[in-house]
């Protein structure tokens, strides 16, 4: 088969060690919560974020909510939403800086420079998606993304959702790759005609999923997929 002509990636696990994830943002953000709320709640994008929190949990305390959401790992928009705003703080204050597999800019870079159209669909907020790719050891990446989709268009083990990427980037299924460490986001890719990687990092533990192809980096998903190799 001829290589991809886009390639949709997911965040934690797959570009980003999980335990950044979890034990630097997460905690980031949950400590710095009740402040950002008591000092921000007026403005409208928090305020928008709020309500939708009062109308997915009615009569509950807002920032309640919030933490047990937190607490959970939800995948629930106006968590990511706020989230996001709080780690855009801290990475414009320098507090945060965006970590990658040292194998994904090089990768990046060369399936860009080849035409390759990059995208990133992540449960992490289009705007959280942005900093970490802005405020990586590398250097600003965004330039090379051309889109970032979040659960806004649909949730990530749903068919629909990956029709839906593929219908914004006018390609054909078949034309698209998605690369993510979760099966069951995998599987709902293939559903939608996708072709689709499993990235096993030996860090973060993933349990291979079959009926994927398997790589523990992205240097192995292009021998794989025919895309170019890293540029150093």
């Amino acid at each position: 088969m001829p290589p991809p002509a886009a390639v949709v990636t997911d965040i934690e696990g797959t570009t980003t060690r999980i335990s950044f994830v979890h034990d630097v943002l997460f905690p980031y953000a949950r400590a710095r919560l009740p402040d950002f709320l008591a000092a921000r709640a007026v403005e409208p994008e928090i305020a928008a974020a709020l309500a939708e929190v009062r109308h997915l949990a009615p009569g509950a305390p807002e920032l309640a909510t919030l933490l047990s959401w937190m607490d959970k790992d939800a995948k629930i928009t106006p968590l990511k939403t706020l989230q996001g705003l709080i780690w855009g703080e801290g990475y414009e204050s320098g507090a945060l800086h965006g970590e990658l597999y040292a194998d994904v800019a090089p990768s990046l870079r060369a399936w860009h420079a080849a035409g390759v159209r990059l995208c990133v669909y992540s449960s992490g907020s289009e705007a959280a998606q942005k900093l970490l790719f802005r405020h990586t050891q590398e250097g600003d990446l965004t330039g090379l993304l051309s889109g970032f989709f979040d659960t806004r268009i649909g949730a990530k083990r749903e068919p629909a959702s990956y029709v839906s990427i593929a219908a914004a980037t006018g390609l054909p299924a078949a034309d698209m790759l998605f690369l993510s460490d979760v099966g069951a986001e995998l599987d709902a890719a293939a559903a939608a005609g996708w072709r689709t990687c499993q990235l096993l990092r030996p860090q973060d533990a993933a349990v291979p999923a079959a009926g994927h192809a398997h790589a523990a980096t992205f240097d192995a998903v292009a021998a794989a997929f025919r895309l170019p190799a890293a540029i150093a």
